[in-house]
């Protein structure tokens, strides 16, 4: 009539299985966390192609040149409606982007060279092609963006005729890794 009062509980190799378990999980998940800004400084090349995209492509649809001026001081550039032959942000911005904050991590707008004022000013026209000025018919030679980050380095090249965007990592000195270049290419 008695009933043995026996305890359940785990054995030392069901908590060792289990804390194993949870170890070989970790180590998996820490690396990961450690490339979250260089998925950051890629988040920011591509936001750059999309917005590039974007202005070729409204530029096309409103038959109206568009234009994107790279402010590498303040790590922004602004989409303009182009009007005529003058570019006026404060008047004819269309939106503006800035590459900062937990979305772009520590990625900023290093350099460009583009066929616009300063060099920092790429021009659609009403046909989505590249020129020189606004307002101009003269195609604008290639020009390139370049984006750092978190070790890596990016060069957007923005063909002049088509407007296509291509990007390859730069590997050269200022940021760049090791591994090979990669394209990805957007609208013609």
């Amino acid at each position: 009539m008695f009933r043995s009062a026996r305890r359940r509980a785990y054995t030392l190799i069901e908590v060792l299985v289990v804390v194993t378990v949870l170890g070989i999980a970790a180590s998996l998940v820490i690396p990961s966390m450690g490339s979250a800004n260089a998925l950051r400084v890629q988040a920011a090349v591509r936001s750059v192609i999309a917005d590039v995209t974007f202005a070729q492509s409204d530029a096309l649809a409103f038959q109206q040149g568009r234009a994107i001026i790279f402010d590498l001081d303040n790590n922004r550039f602004q989409v303009v409606q182009v009007r005529g032959s003058n570019i006026d942000p404060s008047t004819d911005l269309i939106y503006e982007t800035r590459i900062t904050g937990s979305t772009f991590g520590d990625s900023r707008l290093d350099a460009a060279s583009l066929a616009g004022s300063n060099g920092r000013t790429l021009i659609f026209d009403e046909m989505g092609a590249p020129v020189t000025t606004p307002g101009g018919t003269t195609p604008a030679s290639n020009g390139t963006i370049r984006i750092v980050g978190s070790g890596q380095a990016f060069i957007l090249t923005i063909e002049g005729y088509t407007g296509r965007v291509s990007v390859a990592r730069d590997t050269g000195g200022g940021g760049g890794g090791s591994e090979g270049t990669g394209e990805e290419g957007t609208g013609e």
